[in-house]
């Protein structure tokens, strides 16, 4: 059978052979269904990859041609193929990023990065830092990674699982010795599952719910986290045994987990109280199932009759509770058809009868779980904590693991101590039986209305009325006060009922399934004592710890202010007892003022706020922000830490995984390790061997560089009264929404201004066009400025010595080799009105000036000339010629679906349009509601969807 002749740029010999084993087998599925179909794809290919390696208008007006001529069947078919070519080279690489790194575990080949063995042995050899400084450090070292549902994660959960399935087939492919056999049934398991790729429908038809959002982010800690942790706390105790230091404590996390699903309520209507209770007893009840698996398996395993007597005293209590019920309790066990040992265990088998107890009260836990899910007037902090066979927190059940490892210890077991006990007990530990932590986060207005809803109530003036030293006064006195400050029968709007309602849900939930309280567009000292006090009012009796979140260009300057006059209050300072969080925002202080000036304003806000809090004797932790992409703060992990200003981790380091950056850090079980180690390995040389800080001239530099690009960014997205009519038409802004690829809104407020839409969207549209405008515009107006006062070897300079400064300049420079202005042009004179072609004219200048000072200053001939670019320059090479066909069949249905929806009407010629292909009826006749009301409208919809899901594929794993 023929298969298509795409021939890509070169890469690796094994992701090449991977790539190709994928995409062949790919084609070959194809050929048998659609054989018509696949010769038009490798003809739409090779014109592509002709257009992407010149600069021929005749190349791609033959590739427009071809493409504007395809039926409505053919439309969906074509987006849908070169949609999954990208997701199964996506897919080629993340194989080929987990082979690399089992090859450097085992020493084949050199690491790129530093890894925590790595900078254990630079700190002692380089920098002269004693072990035991090392030892000290890493166990007082903690990082919080927190999962969000920020919907940035185009694939659906059918998608991602097949594609696991996949990765974990050719992982069998390479690293096992499989019989003739083994490999065809293992060829044909990846056929199956591509196959099944192809065969599922790439569009989400409903939103997901905040629900549904948790429990994909939890199938991470089931694939991968869950297991991988404690064997990552492994490797650490043997860097540290070879460095003379002892392994870390049993009691010590090197991470916690977050989790922003279902408690994100920040312009989500669907994130209510009865939602956060939802999401944490589902996040319990997957903690619960995961170590009733770990203890049925440590009851196998431990099958030991020697232990201390601290051991033997606890095993014949728990046989003196058992024993008298024997063959009540064998009854109830045999009914709830557990693995083995039904029967009550005898004193003989101490480990295995105090494990049975457990595995007895982890069966109870969950049946309680599930109950209060279905009865949702049950108090679940209340429900636990009252019963005496349930597990209420991990306390409980570390306390028997680690009499269990002592005893083992001191009978000489060593052996079998740091085995499976000791990696449960370190699980135990780390993720406790909340599994992770639910950060609540909601907007300060919100809460003033509630107190506004009060003191208007009270008669005492208009809380939003009064100034910040009214407020304060007014907050610190009810703080102080014994009174209950909600008076009853007080009439509320349906807004301020449900933030009330999200505090008196706290009350009832379980302290150790809670995080943070994060306030959103927090301005002053007032909107976190406001919280604090609702709190208390509603009944939390262990309150969250309340974080404010500066965003904006203008909180972050007034963040100081703001920390400043929280930490002087002495009933505040008393009430944190020493320790602070604060988060700042990467992605609306982007949209806000642009990158170069919102990466700079972070810079500084941090070192002001560790100031602030040194000051007034304050542990902080800087809580980042970050998104996955560029313009959201996104870039590797290990230099993005490494970058941060002097001082400003010390140990502690909370940050955000959003969207497809789960999946690219943690889909898979060795780049998970990769993950886990480079935020450990940063994080500790941040801490003992921080970078030095910029000189004075740098950061009078970059100011001044801040102000000029925030100044040009702002003139045009702001300033220019046509940008917004050029963005809405040049983009499918207007249209993202129809993807479902989150449960939240894609504008807090219904308006059309760029302030009311959110970061996400606005970076996702530009990444459609390939223009990446929220990136670059501003920066060549600073780069002008500052060569024309004669400052370029300076800036030069800064990039060779300083990190901050060269780390923005190179995520600055790859945004460029992935950005493609012919592209955007073609949705301009596509999409746009002739009026406002002269201003994207301008944009493009604008563009390639940038480009041009940009390479001026990093004294590049050209963009990603360096030898540690050559991967990246193959990645887009080898992508773009997938997604150019993609943008085009875009701009065609983008053109083509706002006309109808303006009342222009369909294209005479497909007035009547019913679908040929069985495949594409199958997709359409699915909403059944209007799909055959307007069949060719359902058909360029579904293909407009199924481009912003293939081009968003196209712009991952790219940097």
């Amino acid at each position: 059978m023929a298969v298509p002749s795409l021939k890509a740029p070169r890469l690796s010999l094994r992701q090449s052979l991977d790539d190709s084993l994928l995409r062949n087998t790919f084609f070959e599925i194809v050929y048998h269904h659609h054989p018509n179909l696949a010769d038009r794809i490798d003809e739409i290919y090779k014109l592509s990859l002709a257009w992407c390696n010149s600069e021929s208008d005749k190349d791609f007006q033959a590739l427009e041609k071809i493409l504007s001529g395809l039926n409505p069947d053919e439309l969906i078919l074509v987006s849908s193929c070169f949609s999954q070519l990208l997701n199964l080279h996506n897919l080629s690489e993340e194989i080929s990023n987990a082979q690399l790194e089992r090859a450097v575990r085992i020493g084949e080949v050199e690491q790129s990065t530093r890894s925590t063995n790595r900078s254990f042995k630079r700190l002692i050899k380089v920098n002269g830092v004693k072990p035991e400084e090392i030892y000290k450090t890493i166990c007082e070292q903690t990082v919080e990674l927190v999962f969000t549902a920020h919907p940035t994660q185009a694939l659906r959960q059918s998608l991602l699982k097949k594609y696991a399935r996949i990765r974990a087939d050719m992982d069998s492919l390479h690293n096992k010795r499989l019989s003739p056999y083994e490999k065809i049934e293992t060829l044909e398991s990846i056929r199956g599952q591509i196959q099944g790729a192809w065969r599922t429908d790439e569009i989400r038809r409903q939103k997901p719910s905040p629900q549904a959002e948790m429990r994909q982010g939890l199938s991470y800690f089931h694939s991968t986290i869950f297991n991988s942790l404690p064997t990552f706390y492994r490797r650490i105790d043997t860097a540290l045994k070879q460095i003379g230091q002892p392994m870390l404590p049993l009691t010590h996390n090197l991470f916690n987990f977050g989790s922003w699903m279902g408690g994100d309520r920040d312009g989500n209507p669907f994130v209510t109280a009865d939602t956060t209770r939802d999401v944490v007893i589902t996040a319990r009840l997957a903690a619960v199932n995961a170590f009733f698996t770990a203890i049925e398996q440590l009851m196998f395993e431990l099958s030991i009759w020697r232990c201390n007597t601290e051991m033997q005293e606890l095993a014949e209590a728990v046989h003196s509770k058992q024993a008298p019920h024997e063959q009540a309790l064998a009854d109830e066990r045999k009914k709830k058809n557990f693995v083995e040992f039904w029967n009550v265990i005898s004193l003989k088998d101490p480990f295995r009868l105090v494990l049975s107890e457990m595995r007895d009260r982890l069966f109870h836990t969950r049946e309680i779980l599930h109950h209060c899910l279905v009865h949702t007037n049950l108090n679940l902090k209340e429900t636990l904590e009252n019963d005496p066979e349930a597990y209420y927190n991990k306390e409980e059940m570390v306390e028997p693991l680690l009499v269990m490892y002592n005893s083992l210890i001191e009978t000489e077991d060593d052996s079998i101590a740091n085995g499976r006990l000791l990696d449960t007990i370190r699980q135990v530990q780390c993720f406790g039986l909340g599994m992770v932590r639910l950060d609540i986060r909601q907007e300060s207005s919100r809460h003033n209305d509630v107190l506004d809803t009060i003191t208007t109530y009270l008669g005492i003036g208009s809380y939003k009325a009064w100034s910040e030293e009214e407020r304060l006064k007014w907050l610190q006195s009810e703080l102080t006060g014994k009174r209950p400050l909600l008076p009853p029968g007080m009439a509320t709007t349906a807004e301020v009922a449900e933030v009330l309602s999200t505090f008196r849900i706290l009350a009832e939930l379980p302290p150790d399934s809670l995080g943070a309280y994060i306030i959103s567009m927090a301005h002053t000292g007032s909107d976190v004592l406001a919280v604090v006090l609702l709190q208390r009012e509603c009944g939390v009796k262990q309150t969250l710890r309340v974080v404010p979140l500066f965003e904006t260009l203008d909180d972050l300057e007034y963040s100081e202010s703001a920390m400043e006059q929280l930490l002087s209050n002495p009933w505040y300072a008393d009430h944190i007892k020493g320790v602070q969080e604060c988060m700042i925002g990467y992605s609306d202080s982007g949209k806000d003022a642009g990158r170069l000036a919102a990466a700079w304003g972070l810079y500084e806000v941090q070192e002001k706020l560790v100031a602030v809090a040194d000051r007034h004797n304050v542990k902080l932790t800087l809580f980042h922000g970050r998104g996955g992409t560029v313009g959201r703060g996104g870039g590797p992990t290990h230099l993005a830490i490494l970058s941060q200003p002097p001082g400003t981790i010390k140990g502690a380091l909370r940050v955000t995984i959003q969207g497809e950056t789960l999946e690219q850090q943690f889909g898979e079980k060795e780049v998970c390790f990769r993950t886990l180690d480079l935020y450990t390995s940063a994080v500790l040389e941040s801490t003992l061997n921080p970078v030095v800080q910029p000189k004075a001239e740098f950061r009078s530099v970059l100011n001044e560089m801040s102000k000029t690009s925030c100044a040009a960014y702002r003139g045009v997205v702001r300033g220019d009264p046509r940008f917004i009519e050029f963005f809405q038409a040049a983009t499918p802004v207007n249209e993202l929404g129809r993807m479902n690829i989150g449960s939240r809104p894609a504008k807090r407020k219904a308006a059309g201004s760029i302030d009311d839409l959110r970061a996400i969207p606005w970076i996702f549209a530009w990444t459609q066009t390939r223009f990446h405008l929220p990136v670059w515009l501003g920066i060549g107006d600073a780069f002008q400025a500052m060569i024309d006062g004669g400052k370029l070897g300076l800036l030069q300079q800064m990039y060779k010595e300083w990190p901050f400064f060269s780390v923005t300049m190179d995520m600055i420079e790859m945004v460029f080799a992935k950005a493609d202005p012919r592209v955007a042009q073609f949705y301009e004179t596509g999409l746009v009105d002739k009026k406002l072609w002269p201003f994207g004219e301008d944009l493009r200048k604008r563009f390639d000036q940038t480009r041009t000072l940009l390479l001026k200053v990093m004294d590049h001939k050209k963009l990603l000339e360096t030898n540690d670019d050559v991967m990246l320059q193959q990645k887009l090479a080898l992508r773009a010629p997938y997604i150019t066909p993609l943008n085009i069949l875009q701009v065609y249905c983008l053109k083509a679906l706002r006309a109808m929806e303006s009342g222009q009407g369909i294209d005479s010629a497909y007035k009547d349009y019913k679908p040929d292909d069985p495949a594409v009826q199958a997709l359409l006749t699915r909403d059944i509601s209007s799909a055959w009301k307007d069949p060719y409208k359902a058909a360029v919809e579904d293909t407009l969807i199924i481009t912003m899901k293939g081009v968003s594929a196209g712009m991952q794993n790219t940097g």
